[in-house]
């Protein structure tokens, strides 16, 4: 199939440190290339990738502080993907709302995978007004606030089977990976590590948007504890190592999380996850098999307790049948042959 992946601007593609959507977006990128199919990848213009690559602009936006209005660019981006539309058999959208007044108005399949949370009212009025479009959840648990949208497909990150692996090191810490924010715990996360005796290694990305939260909330809980070590972000070649090294991932999150891709990165290593019962953590985490499931602190502190009955191979076995960016792919390759049908159009699959 001729297919056009359309990538956020905001990192390059891969992200050379923290980036969720544009990682998932260069795994299935990459496995469709690898499938034999004709794949454009639109994206900043400092991606790299096997596909062809229809630079965007110069560089990612992350990187560039000159930018002023980054919807000025998303509007110009989206235009030029229009009129290279005939090119394609299906457009495959990663950009939140921005295609959806244009291409609903044209006749090549499209789909929008929406990669965030649902639940604040602009979101719930802007993609009810487009609610008849093909939609894809990257977990059922996202759906939740528009329920009523065409959502086609609910279709579960994956990524490279080997980029990340188990690698022979001793445990000695439980990690913390991702950003800091209120939602995603780190506070949790270093009280738990405390009450269980274990020490904390954080790895993770502090946004100018979260940097009062990490001063005034969470600096002084880590700056003079001898058993909490922030690393910072890391990269993909730091992470086999990193996450390897961990007794569990410690994923204590206070929001309706759409995925959590650290989750499964984790399990690439073997490395257990123990996680709040949120969002789409039900969906990711087996319980009892690939990590814990828990509601509070003290049934975190209990679990860690308990990570001798897991078996880090099993975790891994685990990761190999579910995660993959090969069953991610041929999830999405089913989607964009239905679509391609010309009538009729597909509608809500487990709506």
């Amino acid at each position: 199939m001729r297919i056009a992946q359309i990538s956020p601007l905001f990192e390059a593609v891969p992200p050379k440190l923290y980036g969720g959507t544009e990682r998932v977006v260069y795994s299935l990128t990459e496995e469709l290339v690898a499938m034999g199919h004709d794949v454009t990848l639109f994206a900043s213009g400092d991606s790299i990738t096997s596909a062809k690559l229809a630079p965007m602009r110069e560089r990612a936006l992350r990187l560039d502080p000159t930018v002023k209005d980054w919807v000025a660019l998303y509007h110009r981006m989206v235009e030029l993907i229009y009129r290279r539309k005939d090119e394609f058999d299906v457009l495959h959208f990663h950009i939140d709302f921005f295609p959806l007044a244009l291409f609903s108005r044209q006749n090549v399949p499209f789909l929008t995978t929406l990669h965030g949370r649902l639940d604040l009212p602009e979101f719930i009025e802007v993609y009810g007004t487009f609610r008849d479009t093909p939609f894809v959840s990257i977990s059922d648990n996202q759906r939740g606030p528009i329920p009523y949208l065409n959502w086609v497909r609910t279709v579960h990150h994956g990524m490279p089977a080997q980029l990340l692996t188990p690698q022979p090191v001793k445990q000695e810490y439980a990690a913390f990976l991702g950003r800091i924010s209120p939602e995603k715990g780190i506070d949790k996360a270093i009280r738990i590590a405390g009450r269980a005796g274990l020490k904390l290694k954080i790895a993770a990305k502090v946004d100018n948007a979260d940097k009062q939260y990490y001063d005034a909330e969470i600096k002084h809980l880590i700056e003079g504890n001898p058993d909490v070590e922030f690393i910072g972000e890391i990269n993909d070649h730091q992470k086999p190592e990193f996450l390897s090294g961990a007794h569990a991932l410690l994923f204590p999150i206070d929001w309706p999380e759409p995925f959590g891709l650290v989750m499964i990165e984790a399990m690439a290593c073997g490395t257990p996850v123990i996680a709040y019962r949120s969002g789409s953590v039900p969906e990711v985490i087996d319980d009892g098999v690939s990590g814990f499931i828990v509601t509070n602190e003290d049934e975190a502190v209990a679990a860690t307790k308990r990570l001798h009955e897991l078996n880090r191979a099993t975790v891994r076995a685990t990761f190999d049948r579910r995660w993959t960016a090969r069953r991610m792919a041929e999830d999405y390759l089913d989607v964009y042959e239905e679509l391609a049908q010309p009538m009729p159009r597909l509608r809500a699959v487990n709506a």
